[in-house]
């Protein structure tokens, strides 16, 4: 990890950790019901909120730098157009999930993928077996960010999360498989 706390570069992105100073994008990316709802579905209420949060994130990353939540910052500007996240699954039993929400004024770019994509690499080579993605049955656009990178959909689970979820899977081998199953296979 650099000096900086980058941990990725591509040609357009930059994951390093997010900034104290930084809190009032943090807030307005997460007060929007339309971020908020594939979330937790409670949308900040007060910038009070985000500093706190920010700290929370930055406290996990000095415990164990291989997981936690990063800021997506745009290269050309270094603005952060969001978070993505490499942690424990709640509940699970190790396994691994990524994860990304960004600022609705950066949708659509690209920008998820290519930073989901960076931090993929990153957790492969720190020998993670295999990655999943956890999305809301209704949320089209992160679904497809996890086929872009390749994930396979398995169906559909309430293993980590209370309501049913798509259960995306991607391992380090291309000869491998999952090592857990969905409780509703997905229709081929």
């Amino acid at each position: 990890m650099a000096a900086d706390g980058v941990i990725a570069e591509t040609d357009r992105v930059i994951l390093r950790p997010w900034r104290l100073a930084e809190a009032d994008r943090f807030f307005d990316m997460h007060r929007r019901m339309e971020v908020a709802r594939w979330i937790d579905g409670r949308p900040m209420a007060d910038r009070a909120e985000a500093e706190p949060v920010i700290q929370r994130m930055l406290d996990r990353l000095a415990v164990d730098p291989r997981f936690g939540c990063w800021a997506v910052a745009e290269g050309a500007s270094r603005a952060p157009a969001g978070s993505v996240l490499l942690e424990p699954l709640p509940d699970g039993a190790g396994e691994i999930e990524i994860g990304w929400h960004l600022h609705p004024d950066r949708w659509g770019r690209g920008l998820a993928t290519e930073a989901a994509r960076a931090l993929l690499t990153r957790g492969f080579a720190f020998e993670l077996e295999e990655i999943w993605a956890v999305t809301h049955p209704d949320n089209q656009r992160s679904a497809r960010v996890c086929q872009k990178l390749g994930m396979r959909l398995l169906g559909t689970t309430h293993r980590w999360y209370h309501e049913p979820s798509l259960m995306f899977w991607i391992g380090a081998r291309a000869d491998q498989q999952p090592t857990l199953r969905p409780d509703h296979p997905a229709l081929v």
